[in-house]
């Protein structure tokens, strides 16, 4: 696959690293959206975590906003929108009040999670039974709101999404198993698969939703990308502290510790069992690391495992310098634009 034809996004949880509050944090990914626009990233997109200290983004809609107006030509969108947690209405009418302020410019990435614990889940939406079929329910009404259809006797057909724009956002499902990919390919939706996540099944999942796919009013071709999690240097320390440190958030999660702002001095003498190892191991497939050269080749292969021509990179780092270059340097490698210099607040 040609470098050239590869188009990279981001997604970007506004991590609170350690000694940073969760207001730096956001302004962090406002300075982010703004460079990887400049540096001719193709998409931003922000997520929506909840009872997360150690994440800010809980609100992407409202984030997406001024992430818009800040910005020039990337696409704006959700990674996503956890849709158990809010009414298919109320995400029309945001998401229209963005189209509103971005014409053609807004994405609405979907997931059937709800971003969060059950406890927190059922207290953001009382109702949530967390059913597939609810999910599927929502996907319908959210199209009849897009275009202002509904069969006759149902809310839809009475209820209008306000404001009334002429456009629709591009729409996404987010997955991590494959069962979304079905669903994304049976609404005409656009697909992209978070390796950064599961590292298992992705290609197989992209293939069975290109399979399957039905255009759709707003798509008439399947669209997919691939969200892992990357970390580009020059510098061969930085990556290894790099890898630790992701080695030592990934096993606090998986072991229900949370995910507090830590640093590399932090961690570094810690050992771990022979179970963790192992664990170790297997995460370590959600993530590239590596030297610029190095970097262009593994997510090239990436791609044509995915059969995809998008890649969305995902980077939290130690150090925002670190980000910024990071991003900067895989634009370089996969010839996005001219150099642009870092300038972080």
């Amino acid at each position: 696959m040609n470098t050239k034809n590869i188009r990279l996004s981001v997604l970007d949880q506004s991590p609170v690293r350690k000694g940073v509050t969760a207001e730096q944090a956001v302004r962090e990914t406002i300075e982010l959206a703004k460079y990887t626009d400049q540096l001719g990233y193709t998409r931003f997109w922000v997520s929506e975590h909840h009872n997360t200290g150690s994440l800010a983004g809980s609100t992407p809609e409202v984030l997406m906003a001024y992430l818009a107006s800040q910005t020039q030509n990337i696409r704006v969108g959700s990674g996503g929108v956890m849709m158990p947690n809010h009414s298919a209405l109320k995400v029309a009418e945001n998401f229209r009040m963005l189209e509103a302020l971005a014409p053609g410019r807004i994405d609405l990435g979907m997931g059937r999670a709800p971003g969060t614990d059950r406890l927190t889940a059922a207290t953001l939406n009382p109702s949530n039974q967390f059913r597939e079929q609810d999910f599927i329910e929502q996907l319908y009404d959210l199209l009849n709101y897009f275009h202002d259809r509904g069969d006759p006797g149902t809310p839809q057909s009475k209820i209008r999404a306000i404001p009334q724009v002429e456009t629709v956002p591009a729409m996404w499902l987010l997955s991590s198993s494959g069962e979304s990919g079905l669903f994304a390919a049976h609404f005409g939706m656009g697909l992209s698969f978070a390796h950064f996540i599961n590292p298992n099944g992705g290609p197989q999942a992209v293939a069975a939703y290109r399979e399957r796919f039905q255009p759709s009013d707003d798509q008439a071709e399947p669209s997919a990308s691939v969200a892992i999690f990357v970390y580009c240097s020059e510098d061969e320390e930085k990556i290894r502290r790099h890898q630790a440190l992701m080695d030592f958030r990934f096993n606090q999660f998986e072991q229900g510790k949370g995910l507090s702002p830590v640093g590399y001095e932090d961690i570094k003498d810690v050992t771990y069992t022979i179970n963790e190892q192992e664990r170790i191991m297997h995460n370590r497939k959600r993530i590239i690391t590596g030297k610029p050269e190095e970097m262009k080749a593994k997510l090239t292969q990436l791609a044509e495992d995915y059969k995809v021509d998008e890649i969305i990179a995902v980077t939290i780092t130690e150090n925002f310098d670190d980000r910024l270059n990071s991003y900067r340097l895989l634009a370089e490698q996969f010839q996005l634009v001219k150099q642009v210099s870092i300038s972080s607040s």
